[in-house]
């Protein structure tokens, strides 16, 4: 009888079948391309395919989340997984804001370079300050100006009120004379039509597929916000709960499957986008529009990244306290050839 109550038991449990692993999953912006050309189709296609997950995805503003709880309600397990702009956490985290320092990648092979070096920082960060664990880091475009105003050089950005993409932009736009003006991505178009704005900085396809060429006239593509990477994290229960397989998997995946291919297509969309601002240059997302494209001189560059080494990101050290700015310097600093003195 013990024998045959054994043989059973043995037969049983070859037989149960695998549970799937449910993962609910809160994309970026769903509007934009990021979104629905790179997370949508990982989430909703190529990681089922590869292994035995079922996802549920939806988007932070499908959620009316406000950004800055997108990452603390994730380290509480109210869902799975998030992703969103790293930027939107300083406030909780201001060592977060070493990520995306603006002007010292130029090339997306440059932004690369920089997140992966960074990306020790970040999983700390994630893992001390919101109970996460990092899965993948991708790209925005490089963040732009798109102003409602005549514009000519960066000079002219002087005494203009400005939306900032991050707080380290912001500073860096004070600094060289403009107003900083804290304005949500889905308020910009109607900030600059009405003038709470003069202009407003996010990447070249951002402003493009939200319409923000409709009330702006004059685009100056100098990234004075960086590349605002979005994180994508798990939580670190839900992470330690998944066996070692399916945590194997999902970081592969998600490596190849998403992260990957964002970055591949990252410096050719900045060119195309610019194009479809512009319409100086094919546009594949549509039809080309007719924005002023200011020319950034040599000049304009060189102040722009005197006054973020001399004073940014030195702030920016303070502000983070502790052995970030060292720490940033070793790694990240080193990638670029720039050092926080």
């Amino acid at each position: 009888m013990k024998q045959t109550l054994a043989i059973l038991a043995a037969t049983t449990a070859l037989a149960a079948p695998a549970f799937a692993e449910d993962l609910s999953v809160v994309g970026s912006w769903s509007s934009l391309p990021l979104h629905n050309s790179y997370e949508v189709p990982f989430w909703s296609i190529t990681l089922p395919a590869a292994g035995d997950f079922n996802v549920e995805l939806t988007t932070h503003n499908q959620m009316n989340l406000g950004l800055g709880d997108i990452y603390p309600l994730l380290g509480q397990g109210v869902f799975d997984v998030a992703m969103t702009v790293a930027d939107y956490a300083v406030s909780d985290a201001p060592e977060l804001e070493g990520l995306d320092v603006p002007l010292i990648a130029l090339t997306a092979d440059e932004a690369r370079a920089m997140v992966d070096a960074a990306r020790p920082i970040v999983s700390d960060i994630f893992r001390d300050r919101f109970n996460s664990h990092v899965l993948a880091i991708a790209p925005y475009p490089p963040q732009v100006v798109f102003c409602n105003a005549e514009i000519s050089n960066l000079d002219d950005l002087k005494g203009l009120k400005v939306r900032a993409s991050g707080r380290m932009t912001a500073k860096l736009l004070e600094a060289l004379g403009a107003e900083g003006v804290n304005v949500s991505f889905s308020e910009v178009p109607g900030a600059l039509q009405k003038g709470v704005v003069d202009c407003a900085v996010t990447g070249a396809g951002s402003g493009y597929s939200a319409g923000w060429w409709e009330v702006s006239t004059h685009l100056l593509p100098i990234p004075l916000g960086g590349w605002d990477p979005v994180v994508t994290a798990i939580n670190l229960d839900k992470w330690n709960g998944m066996s070692a397989e399916n945590q194997t998997l999902l970081t592969d995946q998600i490596k190849t499957g998403f992260e990957d291919l964002a970055w591949a297509s990252a410096q050719d969309a900045l060119v195309n986008d610019i194009a479809c601002l512009t319409g100086n240059g094919e546009c594949p997302s549509g039809d080309a529009r007719s924005m002023t494209l200011v020319e950034v001189s040599d000049e304009d560059f060189a102040t722009a990244r005197t006054i973020l080494t001399s004073e940014v990101l030195p702030e920016w050290a303070e502000r983070a306290g502790g052995d970030w700015a060292a720490r940033w310097n070793d790694s990240v600093g080193k990638v670029v050839g720039v050092k926080i003195k």
